[in-house]
Protein backbone atom coordinates (compact mmCIF):
# COMPACT_ATOMS: atom_id res chain seq x y z
CA UNK A 1 0.00 0.00 0.00
CA UNK A 2 1.36 3.28 -1.05
CA UNK A 3 2.26 5.61 1.79
CA UNK A 4 0.55 8.82 2.13
CA UNK A 5 1.74 12.67 3.07
CA UNK A 6 0.83 15.71 4.53
CA UNK A 7 2.35 18.67 2.47
CA UNK A 8 2.78 21.82 4.18
CA UNK A 9 3.57 25.53 2.47
CA UNK A 10 5.58 27.85 4.39
CA UNK A 11 5.05 31.52 4.79
CA UNK A 12 1.15 32.72 5.39
CA UNK A 13 0.01 28.82 5.92
CA UNK A 14 2.30 27.55 8.74
CA UNK A 15 3.48 30.80 9.58
CA UNK A 16 0.47 33.99 9.92
CA UNK A 17 3.17 35.99 7.61
CA UNK A 18 6.30 35.79 5.70
CA UNK A 19 9.66 34.22 6.83
CA UNK A 20 11.95 36.62 4.97
CA UNK A 21 12.67 39.17 7.37
CA UNK A 22 13.56 36.47 10.57
CA UNK A 23 15.51 35.16 7.95
CA UNK A 24 17.48 38.33 6.38
CA UNK A 25 18.10 39.45 9.94
CA UNK A 26 19.62 35.74 10.80
CA UNK A 27 22.04 36.29 7.67
CA UNK A 28 23.01 39.80 8.46
CA UNK A 29 24.13 38.79 11.93
CA UNK A 30 26.01 36.30 10.51
CA UNK A 31 27.91 38.80 8.19
CA UNK A 32 26.28 37.04 5.30
CA UNK A 33 24.46 40.08 4.02
CA UNK A 34 24.83 43.72 4.42
CA UNK A 35 24.05 44.84 7.92
CA UNK A 36 21.56 48.12 5.78
CA UNK A 37 18.26 46.94 4.97
CA UNK A 38 17.58 46.85 1.33
CA UNK A 39 15.20 50.13 0.02
CA UNK A 40 11.75 48.63 -0.27
CA UNK A 41 12.12 45.41 1.78
CA UNK A 42 9.88 45.92 4.65
CA UNK A 43 7.16 47.37 2.24
CA UNK A 44 7.58 44.16 0.13
CA UNK A 45 7.21 42.17 3.02
CA UNK A 46 4.19 44.22 4.49
CA UNK A 47 2.57 43.56 1.09
CA UNK A 48 3.02 40.12 1.20
CA UNK A 49 2.00 39.51 4.72
CA UNK A 50 -1.24 41.20 3.45
CA UNK A 51 -2.41 39.86 -0.19
CA UNK A 52 0.17 37.13 -0.35
CA UNK A 53 2.51 36.01 -3.48
CA UNK A 54 2.78 38.27 -6.52
CA UNK A 55 4.61 37.89 -9.77
CA UNK A 56 6.71 40.62 -9.45
CA UNK A 57 7.88 39.74 -5.57
CA UNK A 58 8.50 35.41 -6.71
CA UNK A 59 10.61 37.33 -10.26
CA UNK A 60 12.83 38.62 -7.57
CA UNK A 61 12.75 35.72 -5.56
CA UNK A 62 13.84 33.87 -8.58
CA UNK A 63 16.73 36.34 -9.01
CA UNK A 64 18.12 35.59 -5.35
CA UNK A 65 20.00 32.61 -6.60
CA UNK A 66 22.47 35.05 -7.90
CA UNK A 67 22.26 37.57 -4.46
CA UNK A 68 23.50 34.28 -2.73
CA UNK A 69 26.56 33.72 -5.05
CA UNK A 70 29.86 33.43 -3.21
CA UNK A 71 27.76 32.95 0.03
CA UNK A 72 29.94 30.31 2.29
CA UNK A 73 27.16 26.94 2.38
CA UNK A 74 28.20 26.92 5.84
CA UNK A 75 27.86 30.04 7.17
CA UNK A 76 23.89 29.82 5.90
CA UNK A 77 23.09 26.74 7.24
CA UNK A 78 24.21 28.50 10.78
CA UNK A 79 21.99 31.40 10.24
CA UNK A 80 18.87 29.13 9.13
CA UNK A 81 19.58 27.56 12.50
CA UNK A 82 19.22 30.41 14.78
CA UNK A 83 16.62 31.67 12.13
CA UNK A 84 14.78 28.39 12.94
CA UNK A 85 14.47 29.14 16.66
CA UNK A 86 12.60 32.31 16.00
CA UNK A 87 10.08 31.02 13.46
CA UNK A 88 9.62 28.25 15.73
CA UNK A 89 7.87 30.82 17.97
CA UNK A 90 5.99 31.73 14.88
CA UNK A 91 4.35 28.89 13.52
CA UNK A 92 0.62 29.65 13.79
CA UNK A 93 -1.54 28.64 17.05
CA UNK A 94 -3.60 25.49 15.61
CA UNK A 95 -0.97 24.27 13.24
CA UNK A 96 0.93 22.10 15.62
CA UNK A 97 -2.21 20.46 16.46
CA UNK A 98 -2.70 19.87 12.40
CA UNK A 99 0.57 18.52 11.86
CA UNK A 100 0.38 16.33 15.35
CA UNK A 101 -3.01 14.88 13.78
CA UNK A 102 -0.97 13.49 10.38
CA UNK A 103 1.95 12.48 12.72
CA UNK A 104 -0.82 10.06 14.59
CA UNK A 105 -2.59 9.07 11.03
CA UNK A 106 1.08 7.67 9.84
CA UNK A 107 1.25 10.38 6.99
CA UNK A 108 4.87 11.56 5.71
CA UNK A 109 5.30 15.31 6.69
CA UNK A 110 6.96 17.40 3.84
CA UNK A 111 7.20 20.97 3.98
CA UNK A 112 6.84 22.46 0.62
CA UNK A 113 8.36 26.01 -0.21
CA UNK A 114 10.11 28.28 -2.70
CA UNK A 115 12.33 28.93 0.03
CA UNK A 116 15.67 27.73 -0.59
CA UNK A 117 16.25 24.47 1.23
CA UNK A 118 19.35 25.21 3.61
CA UNK A 119 16.87 28.26 4.88
CA UNK A 120 14.58 25.90 6.42
CA UNK A 121 15.40 22.43 6.75
CA UNK A 122 16.43 23.55 10.33
CA UNK A 123 12.71 24.85 10.76
CA UNK A 124 11.50 21.61 9.38
CA UNK A 125 13.76 19.27 11.70
CA UNK A 126 12.36 21.14 14.70
CA UNK A 127 9.11 20.62 13.52
CA UNK A 128 9.26 16.82 13.01
CA UNK A 129 9.02 17.04 9.49
CA UNK A 130 10.22 13.93 7.50
CA UNK A 131 11.42 15.59 4.30
CA UNK A 132 11.84 19.03 2.87
CA UNK A 133 11.11 20.09 -0.63
CA UNK A 134 12.12 23.22 -1.57
CA UNK A 135 14.49 25.35 -4.12
CA UNK A 136 17.84 23.71 -4.09
CA UNK A 137 20.58 26.10 -4.63
CA UNK A 138 24.10 24.97 -6.71
CA UNK A 139 27.42 24.83 -4.63
CA UNK A 140 30.76 24.91 -5.60
CA UNK A 141 33.95 22.78 -4.87
CA UNK A 142 34.98 25.65 -2.44
CA UNK A 143 31.31 25.36 -0.40
CA UNK A 144 30.08 28.72 -1.81
CA UNK A 145 26.59 29.01 -3.90
CA UNK A 146 27.41 29.07 -7.42
CA UNK A 147 24.43 30.77 -9.02
CA UNK A 148 22.57 28.00 -10.03
CA UNK A 149 19.12 26.36 -9.64
CA UNK A 150 19.54 22.82 -8.93
CA UNK A 151 15.91 21.02 -10.08
CA UNK A 152 12.95 23.00 -10.06
CA UNK A 153 12.61 26.24 -9.00
CA UNK A 154 9.53 25.18 -6.16
CA UNK A 155 7.03 27.65 -6.92
CA UNK A 156 3.61 27.61 -9.13
CA UNK A 157 4.44 24.51 -11.13
CA UNK A 158 7.87 24.21 -10.53
CA UNK A 159 6.49 23.04 -7.09
CA UNK A 160 4.14 20.69 -8.35
CA UNK A 161 6.52 19.28 -10.85
CA UNK A 162 8.80 19.14 -7.62
CA UNK A 163 6.62 17.25 -5.12
CA UNK A 164 5.69 14.76 -8.10
CA UNK A 165 9.13 14.10 -8.21
CA UNK A 166 9.89 13.32 -4.46
CA UNK A 167 6.43 11.58 -4.35
CA UNK A 168 7.49 8.95 -7.13
CA UNK A 169 10.80 8.56 -5.49
CA UNK A 170 9.33 7.87 -2.14
CA UNK A 171 6.04 5.55 -3.30
CA UNK A 172 3.63 8.32 -2.16
CA UNK A 173 0.12 8.79 -3.30
CA UNK A 174 -0.37 12.08 -3.84
CA UNK A 175 -3.92 11.03 -4.81
CA UNK A 176 -4.54 10.21 -1.04
CA UNK A 177 -2.82 12.89 0.13
CA UNK A 178 -2.52 16.43 1.82
CA UNK A 179 -1.56 19.88 1.40
CA UNK A 180 -2.17 23.24 2.46
CA UNK A 181 -1.09 26.51 1.19
CA UNK A 182 -2.86 30.49 0.83
CA UNK A 183 -1.82 31.08 -2.40
CA UNK A 184 -3.48 30.89 -5.60
CA UNK A 185 -0.29 30.15 -7.53
CA UNK A 186 -0.43 26.99 -5.35
CA UNK A 187 -3.46 25.87 -7.12
CA UNK A 188 -1.53 23.09 -9.31
CA UNK A 189 -0.46 21.05 -6.31
CA UNK A 190 -3.71 21.78 -4.48
CA UNK A 191 -5.31 20.36 -7.83
CA UNK A 192 -3.23 17.07 -7.63
CA UNK A 193 -3.32 16.34 -4.45
CA UNK A 194 -6.84 14.62 -3.05
CA UNK A 195 -7.26 16.74 -0.12
CA UNK A 196 -6.35 20.18 -1.12
CA UNK A 197 -6.94 22.63 2.20
CA UNK A 198 -6.79 26.42 2.06
CA UNK A 199 -4.99 28.17 4.89
CA UNK A 200 -5.48 31.95 5.06
CA UNK A 201 -6.24 32.46 1.48
CA UNK A 202 -4.99 35.11 -0.58
CA UNK A 203 -7.59 36.72 -2.54
CA UNK A 204 -7.37 34.75 -6.29
CA UNK A 205 -7.30 31.11 -3.69
CA UNK A 206 -10.47 32.49 -2.09
CA UNK A 207 -12.32 32.49 -5.54
CA UNK A 208 -10.62 29.35 -6.17
CA UNK A 209 -11.58 27.56 -3.06
CA UNK A 210 -15.27 28.85 -3.32
CA UNK A 211 -15.51 28.17 -6.66
CA UNK A 212 -13.86 24.29 -5.95
CA UNK A 213 -15.44 23.88 -2.54
CA UNK A 214 -11.92 23.54 -1.21
CA UNK A 215 -12.41 23.33 2.78
CA UNK A 216 -10.89 26.66 3.91
CA UNK A 217 -8.75 27.05 7.47
CA UNK A 218 -7.51 29.67 9.60
CA UNK A 219 -5.02 28.33 11.83
CA UNK A 220 -5.04 31.55 14.53
CA UNK A 221 -8.54 30.81 14.89
CA UNK A 222 -10.67 27.98 16.07
CA UNK A 223 -12.07 25.57 13.32
CA UNK A 224 -15.35 27.14 12.27
CA UNK A 225 -14.58 30.97 12.88
CA UNK A 226 -14.42 33.43 9.88
CA UNK A 227 -12.13 35.94 8.89
CA UNK A 228 -12.10 38.27 6.50
CA UNK A 229 -9.70 40.35 5.14
CA UNK A 230 -7.38 38.42 8.19
CA UNK A 231 -9.57 40.10 10.54
CA UNK A 232 -11.74 37.46 12.65
CA UNK A 233 -15.37 38.62 13.52
CA UNK A 234 -15.26 39.16 17.22
CA UNK A 235 -12.26 41.44 16.27
CA UNK A 236 -14.64 43.55 14.26
CA UNK A 237 -17.01 43.77 16.51
CA UNK A 238 -14.82 44.69 19.30
CA UNK A 239 -14.15 47.78 17.31
CA UNK A 240 -17.89 48.76 17.92
CA UNK A 241 -18.27 47.86 21.58
CA UNK A 242 -17.58 51.10 23.29
CA UNK A 243 -19.62 52.70 26.28
CA UNK A 244 -20.44 55.15 24.11
CA UNK A 245 -22.61 53.49 21.89
CA UNK A 246 -24.79 51.49 24.71
CA UNK A 247 -26.58 55.21 26.48
CA UNK A 248 -28.95 53.07 28.24
CA UNK A 249 -26.11 51.77 30.86
CA UNK A 250 -22.89 53.48 32.07
CA UNK A 251 -20.08 51.23 32.72
CA UNK A 252 -17.90 51.08 35.41
CA UNK A 253 -15.06 49.08 34.94
CA UNK A 254 -11.69 48.60 37.20
CA UNK A 255 -8.52 45.82 36.91
CA UNK A 256 -8.85 45.96 33.13
CA UNK A 257 -4.56 45.21 33.42
CA UNK A 258 -5.00 42.03 35.24
CA UNK A 259 -6.12 40.17 32.50
CA UNK A 260 -2.71 39.28 30.81
CA UNK A 261 -1.69 41.10 27.30
CA UNK A 262 -0.63 37.41 26.07
CA UNK A 263 -0.97 33.45 26.70
CA UNK A 264 -3.58 31.45 28.21
CA UNK A 265 -5.88 32.38 31.06
CA UNK A 266 -9.61 31.45 32.43
CA UNK A 267 -11.66 34.03 33.03
CA UNK A 268 -14.86 33.79 35.58
CA UNK A 269 -17.38 35.90 36.27
CA UNK A 270 -20.35 35.82 38.53
CA UNK A 271 -23.74 35.55 36.38
CA UNK A 272 -27.07 38.07 36.91
CA UNK A 273 -28.43 39.21 33.75
CA UNK A 274 -28.71 38.19 30.14
CA UNK A 275 -26.84 41.43 29.92
CA UNK A 276 -23.93 40.38 31.77
CA UNK A 277 -22.16 39.53 28.39
CA UNK A 278 -22.42 43.09 27.13
CA UNK A 279 -20.51 43.96 30.21
CA UNK A 280 -17.91 41.30 29.94
CA UNK A 281 -17.54 42.33 26.15
CA UNK A 282 -16.89 45.54 27.18
CA UNK A 283 -14.41 44.34 29.78
CA UNK A 284 -12.86 42.50 26.61
CA UNK A 285 -12.79 44.77 24.60
CA UNK A 286 -10.92 47.42 27.07
CA UNK A 287 -8.37 44.39 27.55
CA UNK A 288 -7.50 44.45 23.67
CA UNK A 289 -7.88 40.77 23.02
CA UNK A 290 -10.11 37.92 21.79
CA UNK A 291 -11.97 35.29 23.50
CA UNK A 292 -13.28 31.81 23.88
CA UNK A 293 -16.95 31.95 25.46
CA UNK A 294 -18.33 28.59 26.88
CA UNK A 295 -22.19 29.14 26.35
CA UNK A 296 -25.11 26.67 26.94
CA UNK A 297 -26.36 25.15 23.56
CA UNK A 298 -29.84 26.74 23.88
CA UNK A 299 -28.15 29.99 22.43
CA UNK A 300 -26.27 27.80 20.13
CA UNK A 301 -29.22 26.09 18.93
CA UNK A 302 -30.96 29.73 18.12
CA UNK A 303 -31.10 30.49 14.59
CA UNK A 304 -28.40 33.56 13.56
CA UNK A 305 -27.97 33.72 17.38
CA UNK A 306 -25.72 30.32 17.15
CA UNK A 307 -24.23 31.06 14.12
CA UNK A 308 -23.01 33.78 15.47
CA UNK A 309 -21.64 32.35 18.84
CA UNK A 310 -19.67 29.96 16.96
CA UNK A 311 -18.03 32.89 14.20
CA UNK A 312 -17.31 34.91 17.89
CA UNK A 313 -15.21 30.78 17.98
CA UNK A 314 -17.92 30.12 21.36
CA UNK A 315 -17.72 26.79 22.81
CA UNK A 316 -21.71 25.17 22.80
CA UNK A 317 -21.84 23.01 26.12
CA UNK A 318 -24.71 20.61 26.67
CA UNK A 319 -25.44 20.98 30.15
CA UNK A 320 -26.16 17.57 31.79
CA UNK A 321 -24.78 15.37 29.54
CA UNK A 322 -21.30 15.42 31.10
CA UNK A 323 -19.81 15.28 27.75
CA UNK A 324 -15.91 16.19 27.54
CA UNK A 325 -16.44 17.84 24.45
CA UNK A 326 -16.40 21.37 25.95
CA UNK A 327 -13.38 20.80 28.42
CA UNK A 328 -11.29 19.21 25.64
CA UNK A 329 -12.39 22.64 23.27
CA UNK A 330 -11.57 24.62 26.08
CA UNK A 331 -8.03 23.04 26.98
CA UNK A 332 -7.16 23.03 22.81
CA UNK A 333 -7.51 27.11 23.20
CA UNK A 334 -6.00 27.24 26.23
CA UNK A 335 -2.88 25.22 24.64
CA UNK A 336 -2.31 28.03 21.83
CA UNK A 337 -2.81 30.98 24.16
CA UNK A 338 -6.38 32.03 23.92
CA UNK A 339 -8.40 33.40 26.78
CA UNK A 340 -11.25 31.17 27.61
CA UNK A 341 -14.41 32.65 29.68
CA UNK A 342 -16.95 30.79 31.59
CA UNK A 343 -19.38 31.36 34.04
CA UNK A 344 -19.29 28.61 36.75
CA UNK A 345 -22.60 29.37 38.22
CA UNK A 346 -24.02 27.67 34.94
CA UNK A 347 -27.10 29.93 34.61
CA UNK A 348 -28.11 33.16 36.12
CA UNK A 349 -30.47 32.30 39.79
CA UNK A 350 -33.84 32.76 39.66
CA UNK A 351 -36.00 33.62 42.62
CA UNK A 352 -34.43 33.62 46.57
CA UNK A 353 -31.51 31.84 45.38
CA UNK A 354 -30.62 35.41 43.03
CA UNK A 355 -30.28 37.36 46.45
CA UNK A 356 -28.25 34.09 48.42
CA UNK A 357 -25.15 36.01 49.23
CA UNK A 358 -22.98 32.99 48.72
CA UNK A 359 -22.19 32.29 45.02
CA UNK A 360 -22.72 28.79 44.11
CA UNK A 361 -20.78 27.32 41.13
CA UNK A 362 -20.39 24.00 39.20
CA UNK A 363 -16.95 22.82 39.43
CA UNK A 364 -16.68 22.65 35.37
CA UNK A 365 -13.52 25.92 35.50
CA UNK A 366 -11.85 24.26 38.12
CA UNK A 367 -11.81 21.51 36.17
CA UNK A 368 -10.43 23.14 33.55
CA UNK A 369 -8.04 25.00 35.65
CA UNK A 370 -6.57 21.31 36.80
CA UNK A 371 -6.07 20.42 33.54
CA UNK A 372 -4.51 23.48 31.80
CA UNK A 373 -2.55 25.01 34.76
CA UNK A 374 -3.11 28.57 33.71
CA UNK A 375 -4.29 31.49 35.76
CA UNK A 376 -7.63 32.13 36.87
CA UNK A 377 -8.80 35.85 36.60
CA UNK A 378 -11.88 36.83 38.84
CA UNK A 379 -14.45 39.15 37.47
CA UNK A 380 -17.31 40.60 39.54
CA UNK A 381 -20.90 41.78 37.65
CA UNK A 382 -22.98 43.96 39.84
CA UNK A 383 -26.09 45.85 38.38
CA UNK A 384 -26.58 44.21 35.19
CA UNK A 385 -30.21 43.05 36.41
CA UNK A 386 -31.09 46.56 36.50
CA UNK A 387 -30.64 47.06 32.68
CA UNK A 388 -32.20 43.25 31.90
CA UNK A 389 -33.92 41.70 34.28
CA UNK A 390 -34.48 37.40 33.61
CA UNK A 391 -38.17 38.59 33.26
CA UNK A 392 -37.86 40.72 30.12
CA UNK A 393 -37.13 39.50 26.46
CA UNK A 394 -34.90 42.16 26.11
CA UNK A 395 -32.98 44.95 27.85
CA UNK A 396 -34.64 48.77 28.60
CA UNK A 397 -32.79 50.38 25.83
CA UNK A 398 -35.18 53.45 26.52
CA UNK A 399 -33.49 54.85 30.05
CA UNK A 400 -30.94 57.14 28.68
CA UNK A 401 -31.50 59.88 31.00
CA UNK A 402 -30.57 57.93 34.15
CA UNK A 403 -29.00 54.72 33.34
CA UNK A 404 -28.04 52.61 35.18
CA UNK A 405 -24.60 51.97 36.61
CA UNK A 406 -22.80 48.30 36.00
CA UNK A 407 -20.11 47.49 37.84
CA UNK A 408 -17.12 45.53 36.76
CA UNK A 409 -14.00 44.66 38.71
CA UNK A 410 -11.35 42.09 37.98
CA UNK A 411 -9.49 40.32 40.61
CA UNK A 412 -5.96 38.97 40.83
CA UNK A 413 -5.34 35.00 39.79
CA UNK A 414 -7.15 32.74 42.09
CA UNK A 415 -4.85 31.30 44.24
CA UNK A 416 -5.46 27.07 44.02
CA UNK A 417 -4.36 24.28 45.75
CA UNK A 418 -5.22 21.92 42.38
CA UNK A 419 -5.86 18.93 44.60
CA UNK A 420 -9.60 19.51 44.57
CA UNK A 421 -12.11 20.57 42.21
CA UNK A 422 -14.95 20.95 44.68
CA UNK A 423 -12.87 23.03 47.08
CA UNK A 424 -11.69 24.90 44.16
CA UNK A 425 -14.56 25.81 42.61
CA UNK A 426 -14.80 27.30 46.34
CA UNK A 427 -12.22 29.48 46.29
CA UNK A 428 -13.38 30.95 42.27
CA UNK A 429 -16.49 31.03 43.85
CA UNK A 430 -15.03 33.27 46.84
CA UNK A 431 -12.52 35.63 44.61
CA UNK A 432 -15.62 36.58 42.53
CA UNK A 433 -17.91 37.65 45.52
CA UNK A 434 -14.57 39.41 46.87
CA UNK A 435 -14.98 41.72 44.17
CA UNK A 436 -18.84 42.44 44.65
CA UNK A 437 -19.65 45.83 46.41
CA UNK A 438 -20.70 45.05 50.57
CA UNK A 439 -24.06 44.84 49.81
CA UNK A 440 -24.09 41.67 47.94
CA UNK A 441 -22.65 40.17 50.26
CA UNK A 442 -24.94 40.71 53.18
CA UNK A 443 -28.71 38.76 52.90
CA UNK A 444 -31.91 41.41 51.36
CA UNK A 445 -35.12 40.35 51.80
CA UNK A 446 -36.56 40.53 48.38
CA UNK A 447 -40.04 42.30 47.92
CA UNK A 448 -42.52 40.37 45.34
CA UNK A 449 -41.61 42.51 42.69
CA UNK A 450 -37.81 41.67 43.06
CA UNK A 451 -38.22 38.29 42.79
CA UNK A 452 -40.48 38.64 39.88
CA UNK A 453 -38.29 39.69 37.83
CA UNK A 454 -35.63 36.86 38.76
CA UNK A 455 -37.87 34.14 36.74
CA UNK A 456 -37.74 33.71 33.06
CA UNK A 457 -40.98 35.22 31.40
CA UNK A 458 -43.64 32.42 31.59
CA UNK A 459 -41.71 30.45 34.43
CA UNK A 460 -43.56 27.47 35.74
CA UNK A 461 -41.10 26.20 38.34
CA UNK A 462 -41.39 25.46 41.71
CA UNK A 463 -39.81 29.11 44.24
CA UNK A 464 -39.46 26.61 46.92
CA UNK A 465 -36.66 24.66 44.92
CA UNK A 466 -34.94 26.99 43.59
CA UNK A 467 -32.53 27.25 46.34
CA UNK A 468 -31.74 23.90 46.07
CA UNK A 469 -31.64 23.96 42.44
CA UNK A 470 -28.35 22.71 41.06
CA UNK A 471 -26.03 25.55 39.30
CA UNK A 472 -26.39 25.41 35.48
CA UNK A 473 -30.18 23.54 35.38
CA UNK A 474 -33.09 24.65 34.04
Amino acid sequence: MAETAAIFDLDRTLLAGASGPVISAALRDAGVISSRTIPGENLLYGLFNRVGETLPSMALARQAVNVARGWRQSIVDEAAKIAAETLLDRVQPRARAVIDEHRREGRTLVLATTTPYDLVKPLADLLGFDDVVATRYGVGDDGTYNGTIVGNFVWANGKLAAVRKWADERGVDLANSYFYSDSVYDTPLLSAVGHPVVVNPDPGLRLVASARRWPTLHLDVPDGVPKFLGVEPQQIAMAFTRPELVPYARFDIAGTERIPKRGPAIIVANHRSYFDITAMAMLIAKSGRTVRFLGKKEVFDVPVVGQVAKAFGGIRVNRGTGSDEPLKAAVAALEVGDLVAIMPQGTIPRGPAFFDPELKGRWGAARLAHTSRVPVIPVGLWGTEQVWPRSARLPNMLNVTNPPTIRVRVGPPVELKYKNVDKDTERIMEAIMALLPAEAREYHEPSEEELRRTYPSGYKGDPARETVRRPGTD
